[in-house]
Protein backbone atom coordinates (compact mmCIF):
# COMPACT_ATOMS: atom_id res chain seq x y z
CA UNK A 1 0.00 0.00 0.00
CA UNK A 2 2.77 2.58 1.08
CA UNK A 3 5.04 2.05 -2.33
CA UNK A 4 1.71 2.36 -4.34
CA UNK A 5 1.08 5.20 -2.67
CA UNK A 6 4.23 6.88 -3.08
CA UNK A 7 4.68 6.03 -7.05
CA UNK A 8 0.70 7.98 -7.05
CA UNK A 9 2.49 11.12 -5.29
CA UNK A 10 5.96 10.59 -7.71
CA UNK A 11 3.73 10.36 -10.77
CA UNK A 12 1.16 13.02 -10.42
CA UNK A 13 4.59 15.75 -9.19
CA UNK A 14 5.76 14.17 -12.36
CA UNK A 15 3.26 14.56 -14.60
CA UNK A 16 3.37 18.95 -13.09
CA UNK A 17 7.21 18.82 -14.22
CA UNK A 18 6.59 18.11 -17.77
CA UNK A 19 3.92 20.62 -17.88
CA UNK A 20 5.91 23.41 -16.47
CA UNK A 21 9.00 22.28 -18.27
CA UNK A 22 6.66 22.32 -21.67
CA UNK A 23 5.07 26.07 -20.48
CA UNK A 24 8.40 27.26 -20.19
CA UNK A 25 9.36 27.12 -23.80
CA UNK A 26 5.88 28.90 -24.88
CA UNK A 27 6.95 32.09 -23.73
CA UNK A 28 9.83 32.20 -26.42
CA UNK A 29 7.50 30.66 -29.22
CA UNK A 30 4.92 33.46 -28.56
CA UNK A 31 7.48 36.38 -28.68
CA UNK A 32 8.35 34.90 -32.11
CA UNK A 33 4.74 34.84 -33.02
CA UNK A 34 4.28 38.20 -32.17
CA UNK A 35 7.65 39.32 -34.26
CA UNK A 36 6.50 36.86 -37.50
CA UNK A 37 2.91 36.83 -37.17
CA UNK A 38 2.39 40.31 -36.37
CA UNK A 39 -0.69 39.57 -33.48
CA UNK A 40 -1.48 40.06 -29.91
CA UNK A 41 -1.54 38.62 -27.03
CA UNK A 42 -5.40 38.25 -27.35
CA UNK A 43 -4.94 36.76 -30.50
CA UNK A 44 -2.12 34.53 -29.60
CA UNK A 45 -3.65 32.89 -26.68
CA UNK A 46 -6.62 31.99 -28.95
CA UNK A 47 -4.74 31.06 -31.84
CA UNK A 48 -2.89 28.07 -29.41
CA UNK A 49 -6.54 27.31 -27.50
CA UNK A 50 -8.10 26.88 -30.85
CA UNK A 51 -5.43 24.66 -31.63
CA UNK A 52 -5.17 22.35 -28.67
CA UNK A 53 -8.43 22.35 -28.54
CA UNK A 54 -8.33 20.66 -32.06
CA UNK A 55 -5.89 18.24 -31.04
CA UNK A 56 -7.82 17.35 -27.90
CA UNK A 57 -10.68 16.75 -29.70
CA UNK A 58 -8.63 14.14 -31.83
CA UNK A 59 -7.07 12.51 -29.04
CA UNK A 60 -10.81 12.11 -27.41
CA UNK A 61 -12.11 10.33 -30.82
CA UNK A 62 -9.19 8.45 -31.58
CA UNK A 63 -9.95 6.79 -27.08
CA UNK A 64 -13.47 6.66 -27.81
CA UNK A 65 -12.65 4.58 -30.54
CA UNK A 66 -10.00 2.31 -29.73
CA UNK A 67 -11.39 2.33 -26.20
CA UNK A 68 -14.93 3.41 -25.80
CA UNK A 69 -15.10 1.73 -22.35
CA UNK A 70 -12.92 3.66 -20.62
CA UNK A 71 -13.81 7.27 -22.91
CA UNK A 72 -15.75 9.78 -21.15
CA UNK A 73 -18.60 11.69 -23.37
CA UNK A 74 -17.80 15.07 -23.44
CA UNK A 75 -21.58 15.85 -23.18
CA UNK A 76 -21.88 14.44 -20.45
CA UNK A 77 -18.93 15.61 -18.90
CA UNK A 78 -20.01 19.17 -19.20
CA UNK A 79 -23.42 18.25 -18.01
CA UNK A 80 -22.04 16.54 -14.85
CA UNK A 81 -20.22 19.69 -13.62
CA UNK A 82 -20.41 22.93 -15.60
CA UNK A 83 -19.15 25.41 -13.22
CA UNK A 84 -16.21 23.46 -13.62
CA UNK A 85 -15.99 23.71 -17.51
CA UNK A 86 -16.95 27.35 -17.69
CA UNK A 87 -14.21 28.51 -14.43
CA UNK A 88 -11.48 26.53 -15.78
CA UNK A 89 -12.04 27.81 -19.59
CA UNK A 90 -12.34 31.23 -18.08
CA UNK A 91 -9.56 30.84 -15.77
CA UNK A 92 -7.33 29.63 -18.61
CA UNK A 93 -7.96 32.43 -20.79
CA UNK A 94 -7.22 34.95 -18.27
CA UNK A 95 -3.89 33.63 -17.29
CA UNK A 96 -2.89 33.04 -20.31
CA UNK A 97 -3.95 36.20 -22.20
CA UNK A 98 -2.59 38.62 -18.96
CA UNK A 99 0.56 36.85 -18.75
CA UNK A 100 1.13 37.42 -22.59
CA UNK A 101 0.42 41.36 -21.90
CA UNK A 102 2.24 41.49 -18.85
CA UNK A 103 5.22 40.45 -20.91
CA UNK A 104 4.57 42.75 -23.69
CA UNK A 105 3.98 45.83 -20.85
CA UNK A 106 6.68 44.77 -17.87
CA UNK A 107 9.09 42.88 -19.77
CA UNK A 108 9.80 39.28 -19.32
CA UNK A 109 11.49 39.20 -16.02
CA UNK A 110 8.63 41.43 -14.50
CA UNK A 111 6.41 39.06 -15.65
CA UNK A 112 7.51 35.96 -14.45
CA UNK A 113 8.72 37.03 -11.62
CA UNK A 114 5.17 38.20 -10.20
CA UNK A 115 3.12 36.05 -11.97
CA UNK A 116 4.53 32.70 -10.89
CA UNK A 117 6.17 33.90 -7.59
CA UNK A 118 2.61 35.26 -6.41
CA UNK A 119 1.22 32.33 -7.92
CA UNK A 120 1.87 29.39 -5.04
CA UNK A 121 1.19 32.15 -2.15
CA UNK A 122 -2.30 33.00 -3.79
CA UNK A 123 -2.98 29.10 -4.19
CA UNK A 124 -1.65 28.53 -0.60
CA UNK A 125 -3.89 30.36 1.27
CA UNK A 126 -6.68 29.31 -1.23
CA UNK A 127 -6.29 25.77 -0.64
CA UNK A 128 -6.02 26.31 3.17
CA UNK A 129 -9.27 28.64 3.15
CA UNK A 130 -11.24 26.75 0.39
CA UNK A 131 -10.01 22.79 0.67
CA UNK A 132 -8.04 22.85 3.76
CA UNK A 133 -5.89 21.95 3.17
CA UNK A 134 -3.01 22.44 5.76
CA UNK A 135 0.65 23.65 4.40
CA UNK A 136 2.23 23.68 7.83
CA UNK A 137 5.30 25.43 8.79
CA UNK A 138 7.79 23.60 7.24
CA UNK A 139 5.74 23.44 4.01
CA UNK A 140 5.10 27.58 3.92
CA UNK A 141 9.02 27.85 4.30
CA UNK A 142 9.58 25.82 1.03
CA UNK A 143 7.25 28.19 -0.67
CA UNK A 144 8.90 31.05 0.62
CA UNK A 145 12.18 29.47 -0.40
CA UNK A 146 10.31 28.72 -3.50
CA UNK A 147 9.51 32.48 -4.37
CA UNK A 148 13.16 33.41 -2.90
CA UNK A 149 13.91 31.13 -5.95
CA UNK A 150 12.56 32.36 -8.13
CA UNK A 151 13.59 36.36 -7.60
CA UNK A 152 17.18 35.25 -7.51
CA UNK A 153 16.64 33.24 -11.09
CA UNK A 154 14.88 35.54 -13.13
CA UNK A 155 17.02 38.37 -11.00
CA UNK A 156 20.31 37.19 -12.33
CA UNK A 157 19.39 37.09 -16.00
CA UNK A 158 20.32 39.32 -18.75
CA UNK A 159 16.37 40.90 -19.07
CA UNK A 160 14.83 44.46 -19.71
CA UNK A 161 11.54 46.51 -18.80
CA UNK A 162 8.97 46.82 -21.03
CA UNK A 163 7.18 50.52 -21.65
CA UNK A 164 4.74 50.33 -19.21
CA UNK A 165 6.10 48.31 -15.69
CA UNK A 166 2.71 49.19 -13.42
CA UNK A 167 0.48 48.04 -16.00
CA UNK A 168 2.67 45.05 -16.56
CA UNK A 169 3.01 44.02 -12.68
CA UNK A 170 -1.28 44.15 -13.20
CA UNK A 171 -1.50 42.21 -15.99
CA UNK A 172 0.67 39.60 -13.98
CA UNK A 173 -1.62 40.13 -10.75
CA UNK A 174 -4.10 39.06 -12.55
CA UNK A 175 -2.69 35.96 -14.43
CA UNK A 176 -1.82 34.76 -11.10
CA UNK A 177 -5.06 35.17 -9.73
CA UNK A 178 -6.16 33.05 -12.98
CA UNK A 179 -3.93 30.66 -12.65
CA UNK A 180 -4.65 30.23 -8.73
CA UNK A 181 -8.47 29.42 -9.59
CA UNK A 182 -7.93 27.05 -12.02
CA UNK A 183 -5.28 25.20 -10.15
CA UNK A 184 -7.60 25.20 -7.00
CA UNK A 185 -10.59 23.86 -9.07
CA UNK A 186 -8.57 21.35 -10.90
CA UNK A 187 -7.34 20.27 -7.21
CA UNK A 188 -11.02 20.55 -6.07
CA UNK A 189 -12.12 18.27 -9.10
CA UNK A 190 -9.53 15.78 -9.48
CA UNK A 191 -9.84 14.68 -5.48
CA UNK A 192 -13.33 13.56 -6.49
CA UNK A 193 -12.80 12.47 -9.62
CA UNK A 194 -9.39 12.02 -11.36
CA UNK A 195 -10.25 10.03 -14.42
CA UNK A 196 -12.58 12.36 -16.23
CA UNK A 197 -9.43 15.25 -15.81
CA UNK A 198 -8.62 14.55 -19.79
CA UNK A 199 -12.31 15.36 -20.55
CA UNK A 200 -12.53 17.92 -18.14
CA UNK A 201 -9.60 19.82 -20.24
CA UNK A 202 -11.03 19.25 -23.73
CA UNK A 203 -14.17 21.33 -22.66
CA UNK A 204 -12.08 23.94 -20.34
CA UNK A 205 -10.57 24.91 -23.20
CA UNK A 206 -13.60 24.34 -25.32
CA UNK A 207 -14.83 27.18 -23.21
CA UNK A 208 -11.49 29.01 -23.24
CA UNK A 209 -11.51 29.25 -26.61
CA UNK A 210 -15.02 31.17 -27.07
CA UNK A 211 -14.20 33.25 -24.47
CA UNK A 212 -11.13 34.71 -26.27
CA UNK A 213 -13.22 34.77 -29.82
CA UNK A 214 -14.40 38.10 -29.62
CA UNK A 215 -11.65 40.22 -28.41
CA UNK A 216 -9.49 38.52 -30.42
CA UNK A 217 -11.30 39.59 -33.97
CA UNK A 218 -11.56 43.18 -32.17
CA UNK A 219 -7.49 43.19 -31.55
CA UNK A 220 -6.58 41.97 -35.32
CA UNK A 221 -6.99 37.96 -35.43
CA UNK A 222 -5.62 37.00 -38.60
CA UNK A 223 -1.60 36.62 -38.77
CA UNK A 224 0.74 37.82 -41.16
CA UNK A 225 1.62 34.72 -43.72
CA UNK A 226 4.64 36.10 -45.32
CA UNK A 227 6.47 33.15 -44.00
CA UNK A 228 3.14 30.84 -43.54
CA UNK A 229 5.12 27.95 -42.58
CA UNK A 230 7.16 29.54 -39.97
CA UNK A 231 3.65 30.94 -38.53
CA UNK A 232 1.82 27.87 -38.69
CA UNK A 233 4.51 25.87 -37.48
CA UNK A 234 4.73 28.32 -34.13
CA UNK A 235 0.88 28.32 -33.89
CA UNK A 236 0.73 24.01 -33.88
CA UNK A 237 3.57 23.83 -31.29
CA UNK A 238 1.82 26.17 -29.18
CA UNK A 239 -0.87 24.93 -28.97
CA UNK A 240 0.23 20.84 -29.00
CA UNK A 241 2.96 21.13 -26.45
CA UNK A 242 3.06 23.83 -23.91
CA UNK A 243 -1.10 23.65 -24.48
CA UNK A 244 -2.69 20.46 -25.03
CA UNK A 245 -0.29 17.79 -23.77
CA UNK A 246 1.18 20.05 -20.53
CA UNK A 247 -2.99 21.17 -19.45
CA UNK A 248 -3.72 17.60 -19.42
CA UNK A 249 -0.77 16.53 -17.55
CA UNK A 250 -1.15 19.24 -15.41
CA UNK A 251 -4.69 18.33 -14.23
CA UNK A 252 -4.02 15.00 -14.32
CA UNK A 253 -1.39 15.40 -11.76
CA UNK A 254 -3.52 17.29 -9.91
CA UNK A 255 -5.38 14.37 -8.10
CA UNK A 256 -2.68 13.18 -6.79
CA UNK A 257 -0.87 16.16 -5.14
CA UNK A 258 -1.64 19.21 -3.15
CA UNK A 259 -3.00 22.29 -5.05
CA UNK A 260 0.07 23.95 -3.21
CA UNK A 261 2.52 21.63 -4.04
CA UNK A 262 1.87 21.55 -7.60
CA UNK A 263 1.92 25.55 -7.91
CA UNK A 264 5.96 25.36 -6.29
CA UNK A 265 6.33 22.55 -8.58
CA UNK A 266 5.44 24.71 -11.66
CA UNK A 267 8.14 27.01 -10.89
CA UNK A 268 10.06 24.55 -12.69
CA UNK A 269 9.04 26.46 -15.88
CA UNK A 270 11.77 28.99 -15.78
CA UNK A 271 13.94 27.04 -14.45
CA UNK A 272 13.63 25.13 -17.62
CA UNK A 273 14.34 28.00 -19.57
CA UNK A 274 17.26 29.11 -17.42
CA UNK A 275 19.04 25.38 -18.31
CA UNK A 276 17.56 26.16 -21.98
CA UNK A 277 19.57 29.47 -21.66
CA UNK A 278 22.87 27.60 -20.80
CA UNK A 279 22.67 24.33 -23.38
CA UNK A 280 21.24 26.19 -26.39
CA UNK A 281 22.00 30.12 -26.61
CA UNK A 282 25.55 29.51 -24.07
CA UNK A 283 24.77 31.84 -21.73
CA UNK A 284 26.62 31.45 -18.19
CA UNK A 285 25.33 31.06 -14.72
CA UNK A 286 26.36 33.73 -12.06
CA UNK A 287 26.13 32.82 -8.54
CA UNK A 288 22.94 34.56 -7.53
CA UNK A 289 21.51 32.43 -10.72
CA UNK A 290 22.76 29.33 -8.96
CA UNK A 291 21.72 30.19 -5.62
CA UNK A 292 18.36 30.48 -6.74
CA UNK A 293 18.17 27.39 -8.70
CA UNK A 294 19.45 25.73 -5.54
CA UNK A 295 16.48 27.28 -3.71
CA UNK A 296 13.62 26.28 -6.02
CA UNK A 297 15.46 22.65 -6.18
CA UNK A 298 14.96 22.04 -2.92
CA UNK A 299 11.59 23.55 -2.09
CA UNK A 300 10.29 21.26 -5.35
CA UNK A 301 11.61 17.91 -3.47
CA UNK A 302 10.83 18.98 0.19
CA UNK A 303 7.07 19.07 -0.60
CA UNK A 304 7.40 16.25 -3.10
CA UNK A 305 8.86 14.59 -0.14
CA UNK A 306 6.42 15.44 2.41
CA UNK A 307 3.37 14.44 -0.13
CA UNK A 308 4.64 10.84 -0.45
CA UNK A 309 5.05 10.91 3.70
CA UNK A 310 1.75 12.49 4.31
CA UNK A 311 -0.28 10.15 2.06
CA UNK A 312 1.45 6.71 3.58
CA UNK A 313 1.37 7.98 7.48
CA UNK A 314 -2.51 8.52 6.25
CA UNK A 315 -2.89 5.14 4.78
CA UNK A 316 -1.56 3.59 7.90
CA UNK A 317 -3.66 5.53 10.07
CA UNK A 318 -6.85 2.80 11.25
CA UNK A 319 -9.98 4.26 11.01
CA UNK A 320 -11.51 5.17 13.90
CA UNK A 321 -15.07 3.57 13.39
CA UNK A 322 -13.64 0.04 12.62
CA UNK A 323 -14.53 -2.74 15.37
CA UNK A 324 -16.99 -0.03 17.13
CA UNK A 325 -20.71 -1.97 17.79
CA UNK A 326 -22.47 0.10 15.76
CA UNK A 327 -20.76 -0.36 12.60
CA UNK A 328 -20.38 -4.15 12.79
CA UNK A 329 -23.75 -5.17 12.88
CA UNK A 330 -23.57 -4.10 9.02
CA UNK A 331 -21.65 -5.02 6.03
CA UNK A 332 -19.11 -2.30 4.02
CA UNK A 333 -21.54 -1.07 1.24
CA UNK A 334 -19.43 -1.23 -2.27
CA UNK A 335 -19.54 2.39 -4.32
CA UNK A 336 -18.91 3.22 -7.84
CA UNK A 337 -16.92 6.78 -8.14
Amino acid sequence: MQSSSALAVRQGVLYVAIAATAWGTGGAVAAELYDVGGIGPISVSFWRFLTGLGLLLTAHLVRRTRRPETALSLRATYAADPRRALVTGFGLAVYQTAYFASVQEAGLTVATVVTLGSGPVLVAVGARLTLGERTGAAGTAAVVSGVIGLVLLMGGADGSTGPAPFLGIGYALLSAAGYAGVTLLGRFSGRKNAGGAFEATVTGFAVGTVCLLPMALLEGILPDMERAAWTLGLILYLGAVPTALAYTLFFVGLGAVRATTASVVALVEPLTAAVIGVLVLGERLNGVVLTGTALLLFAVLFLTAGEGAGRAAARRTPDPSAGHGRNTSHPATQTKD
